[in-house]
């Protein structure tokens, strides 16, 4: 057993009382511990063992085995093991009001799944060692006198005062000798929140007494003992009070097979060459959309792709917005009136969705909620509805509110696209000097209309069903329609509808014409007539392979009910969503030969 230069054989020997016996000086040479071996460095003792060893016939075999050694990374000199004076800071008490803390909520985690790890890191804690045998870092200030013993000082001078109110023998300056170990790092940094402020030198200070405790912390959780625990002890021992409200784990960045990005592995992208080609924003944007709090970051290039076409979206908009030609003359049209009043509810809805969203630190979905407000709401919806036909001019007050709408959506955007924000924000308006968007106020959520949002959301439905029909049939965008309507509707929305359809007009019917081509929102049918827009011949031939396809379908899913022991033995879910597949062919099967029929009447 060797305790004074193993770690496990140090705890052994604290166990079960064994002494610590040093054998190395300082230089690595044996001390008078290694007998006749002493002075020799530590190297050739081991080598010189090996042969005094052999010649006393005392080595039955040799044989090589792998061992880990540990190697200094600035110098590479092997590292070894040797029990040592240090200076240690007694944690027990500290520790538990920093436990506390975090246990009652006062210091809030995001994601809450650290606490256990804090906890557990926290019960277990053992005393520090804070000195560092480096040449560099905050000296330790502790003064060793001539004939044994110490005092803590923080100059010379009053270590000298110290010392001689300790002895009884006369002292010099130069008599005494500070040690020349340095505070760990971490120590230095445990006073973070504190000394930044002045803190420790002036307790009482203005900042501190404005800023201190901050609100949110945002570190890695490898280090959440190493820093945050430590600074939450500092600020109670020190200050008696939190350093900070809450703390943010991010994850870890890693590559396409889960590793690690790090210098060594050589797979970590080069930031700038990424900024060069995807810009700035959108290399912040792919990692953050791929950051949810504490949980890793599965890197791909793919997503500052994705980020650098939002950053396009975002400024083709803005030049479509300012293309257009004003004229203060004409009315507001009753689709924009309809879209405006749309769209601000639904900018009052996400401003809350983002706000919950950033309240809970769920930050990836806060930017994921504003892409998708961005790119499906206003650009695919808000922006279609209201522009103006080809080469015509734009309302007064449909393009102010446009504008407005704009300057909001920078604004919400702006923490997770800095500088695309800015350059627009500065181009929507004149700007005074100075003025930026950085400290220009969120937009605030307001009370929405629920109901108009849910039928907002049926006319979305409609719209897409119509375009799908457009689509499978081939019918040109440039050809106008008819919609007929079987069962209830909201005309308050036909306009919008007739716009983005492209309709010559919405008729409510009884029943649905044998040759249109339907579908239904919710129990309501929804069809366009057909009778000189399609194939019939070819129609019918797609329609008859899509039921020969559902009916087969039909049968496996009727064979699979029909078995007692999957019935009975599958889980409940399971089998309800089987009886669901079921009921959806009959109906669909229902509505292919409803089809054929019709056709084959009109094709006679």
């Amino acid at each position: 057993m060797t305790p004074a230069h193993d770690v496990n054989d140090y705890l052994l020997g604290e166990k079960h009382n064994l002494p610590s016996i040093d054998i190395f000086n300082d230089d690595g040479t044996l001390n008078e511990h290694g007998i006749h071996y002493k002075g020799m460095d530590r190297f050739e003792t081991r080598k010189q063992i090996e042969k005094d060893l052999e010649e006393a016939g005392l080595i039955e075999k040799i044989e090589p085995y792998v061992h880990k050694v540990g190697f200094s990374e600035r110098t590479d000199a092997v590292i070894e093991p040797k029990l040592s004076m240090q200076w240690f800071l007694k944690m027990e008490q500290l520790a538990k009001p920093a436990t506390e803390a975090v246990e009652n909520d006062t210091i809030r985690f995001h994601p809450e799944k650290y606490k256990n790890m804090y906890r557990h890191w926290m019960e277990n804690i053992k005393d520090w060692c804070i000195s560092r045998q480096l040449w560099w870092g905050h000296r330790i200030p502790a003064y060793f006198l001539p004939e044994g013993g110490y005092v803590v000082a923080m100059t010379p001078e009053e270590a000298l005062e110290k010392a001689l109110a300790k002895v009884d023998y006369p002292l010099t300056i130069d008599d005494l000798k500070q040690d020349e170990d340095v505070l760990d790092t971490w120590f230095s940094s445990w006073l973070w929140p504190i000394s930044v402020f002045d803190g420790i030198n002036r307790p009482d200070n203005n900042d501190i007494n404005y800023y201190y405790p901050t609100d949110d912390l945002v570190t890695a959780p490898e280090i959440i003992f190493f820093w945050v625990a430590r600074m939450i002890m500092s600020g109670y021992e020190y200050r008696n009070e939190p350093c900070f409200r809450n703390v943010y784990f991010t994850g870890i960045v890693r590559d396409k097979l889960g590793r690690k990005m790090s210098k060594s592995l050589g797979n970590s992208p080069d930031p700038i060459e990424l900024m060069n080609q995807y810009g700035a924003d959108g290399v912040r944007m792919g990692m953050l959309l791929t950051s949810p709090a504490g949980n890793d970051l599965p890197f791909d290039e793919l997503m500052c792709e994705q980020g650098r076409n939002f950053n396009n979206k975002i400024w083709n908009a803005f030049r479509l917005i300012k293309g257009w030609e004003v004229d203060k003359t004409i009315p507001q049209p009753e689709t924009a009136a309809i879209a405006v009043e749309w769209f601000q509810n639904k900018l009052f809805e996400t401003v809350a969705e983002v706000n919950d969203l950033f309240s809970k630190y769920r930050l990836s979905e806060a930017l994921m909620a504003l892409y998708k407000f961005f790119w499906d709401d206003f650009s695919a919806w808000y922006l279609e509805i209201v522009k103006p036909d080809y080469q015509q001019p734009i309302d007064a007050r449909t393009y102010e509110v446009t504008l407005h709408f704009f300057d909001a959506l920078t604004r919400l955007l702006h923490p997770f696209m800095p500088f695309i924000t800015e350059e627009l924000w500065q181009a929507l308006h004149p700007r005074k000097e100075g003025e930026s968007i950085m400290t220009s106020p969120q937009p605030e959520a307001g009370t929405t209309d629920s109901g108009l949002l849910a039928d907002f959301e049926v006319l979305k439905e409609v719209v897409s069903g119509v375009r799908a029909i457009r689509t499978e049939k081939n019918i040109p965008n440039k050809e106008e329609l008819e919609l007929h309507v079987t069962g209830g509707h909201n005309n308050r929305f036909n306009s919008v509808i007739a716009k983005m359809c492209r309709l010559s007009n919405i008729t409510t019917v009884p029943e649905k014409q044998p040759s249109a081509a339907g579908f239904f929102v919710g129990t309501t049918e929804y069809s366009v007539p057909l009778e000189e827009k399609i194939d019939v011949e070819a129609e019918l031939e797609k329609l008859r392979a899509e039921l020969t396809y559902t009916e087969g379908f039909l049968q496996s899913v009727l064979k699979k009910l029909s078995n007692e022991r999957f019935v009975q033995n599958a889980k409940p879910e399971v089998v309800e969503n089987e009886r669901k597949k079921q009921a959806d062919a009959e109906s669909k099967i229902a509505r292919l030969k409803e089809g054929i029929a019709a056709l084959t009447l009109l094709e006679e």
